[in-house]
């Protein structure tokens, strides 16, 4: 089992930058990716970004390449997304979950890809 704890949302400015934190705990040595997925009221969950554990590979939604980047500390068992030029659209809750090892067909973008989830944090621009 693995907890994962979301911090860092918050509410600003169109073209402002913020960076979320995803904490994580427990079974940290069998994780084997995790990503980023967001969801607006009203919306589906849809993906945002994904990094491979071990090998620190990076998958990204079209919506965010190039303004967003992820990627994680290791050591402190704790994943990153660097959020910039933020737009009303990005405004959503965004959740971390996990992928343990052992599961075969990987698919990166898509919900049941992965076994665990935080709570979330809300981000929020206006303009």
């Amino acid at each position: 089992q693995v907890q994962l704890v979301e911090s860092g949302g918050g509410l600003v400015k169109t073209g402002s930058s913020l960076t979320l934190s995803c904490q994580a705990s427990g079974r940290t040595s069998d994780i084997y990716a995790l990503a980023w997925f967001r969801q607006a009221p009203g919306k589906e969950r849809d993906f945002v970004a994904a990094i491979r554990w071990g090998n620190g590979f990076t998958d990204y939604a079209d919506s965010v390449n190039y303004r967003f980047t992820i990627f994680r500390d290791n050591a402190k068992n704790t994943a990153y997304l660097d959020m910039n030029n933020l737009a009303p659209e990005d405004t959503a809750r965004y959740f971390c979950a996990v992928r343990m090892s052992g599961r075969p067909r990987y698919v990166f973008n898509r919900n049941d890809q992965y076994d665990y989830w935080g709570q979330g944090t809300q981000v929020t621009a206006s303009s």
